[in-house]
């Protein structure tokens, strides 16, 4: 007697979802695909959340990253070889930090101190032709270097800053640093010659951030670690890999920023 087949594992059946909707547009296996990616909603939304007003609910945070989610269904190719999850992290942030952004929440001392660490660590690094250690960064500014992280951490908290907005600020479904990190030599012939320059742009430019902020850009964005995970790696606490990033992300920003757009 011949044995029953057995059913077939939840990667096997994800894989044929995906097989299903990008060979033919199955809009059953689409529904498939966001019903089990939709935890990463919740995860997404509960790491945004963190030390947002009480006035933003999670609730509004989930469904702004729904559409993220959706999006990134849409336009994933999985023939790239990237992680998903991965990939999708990034556009359900986008998402949500999106429509935060449309609705004017961030406060404008927040905005103001930002925009002032850019134009230091702008200024630093014009100078010595490197980053600057946050012990440099807080002598230019004339502050004790936990003032300095703690405004870092504030900004963090707030959600302020998103690495995946640097490529193409317009445009959402632009590609975000783990698509760069995870073949930077890699030309896409249906892009526009701009997108390929600022993504080789990006890519110059994490490459010359300091050695910790490269890694924690890294580990994020490509690797999908939280931030927990990558205080453990580095053997720091996760507020301080917070900082890292913040400042990583800002310098970043102001590298990429056409001169007269830079704060002065």
């Amino acid at each position: 007697m011949t044995s029953p087949t057995p059913a077939p594992e939840p990667r096997d059946g994800i894989e044929a979802a995906w097989r299903r909707f990008k060979a033919a547009g199955d809009d059953r296996a689409r529904e498939s695909l966001i019903l089990h990616y939709s935890p990463l909603v919740k995860f997404v939304a509960g790491r945004v959340g963190v030390g947002l007003p009480r006035s933003v609910e999670q609730a509004d945070l989930i469904s702004y990253g729904m559409f993220g989610l959706i999006d990134a269904i849409d336009k994933f190719e999985p023939a790239r070889g990237i992680k998903f999850e991965t990939y999708a992290v990034n556009r359900i942030k986008g998402a949500i930090l999106d429509e935060l952004r449309a609705l004017d929440w961030v406060p404008r001392s927040v905005r103001a101190r930002a925009r002032e660490i850019q134009r230091s660590m702008g200024e630093l690094e014009a100078s010595l032709q490197r980053t600057a250690s946050d012990e440099e960064l807080a002598e230019h500014m004339g502050l004790p270097v936990e003032t300095l992280q703690e405004q870092l951490g504030e900004i963090a908290a707030l959600g302020f800053v998103a690495l995946d907005e640097l490529i193409d600020p317009g445009e959402r479904g632009s590609a975000a640093i783990g698509d760069l990190v995870a073949d930077p030599r890699a030309v896409d012939p249906g892009g526009s010659f701009e997108q390929q320059e600022s993504r080789y742009m990006l890519v110059d430019a994490v490459n010359r951030l300091a050695e910790r902020e490269r890694l924690v850009i890294t580990l994020y964005y490509y690797e999908g670690l939280t931030l927990a995970e990558i205080g453990a790696v580095l053997g720091v606490t996760e507020s301080r890999v917070c900082q890292i990033h913040t400042k990583a992300v800002l310098s970043l920003r102001y590298r990429l920023l056409e001169p007269g757009q830079r704060p002065g």
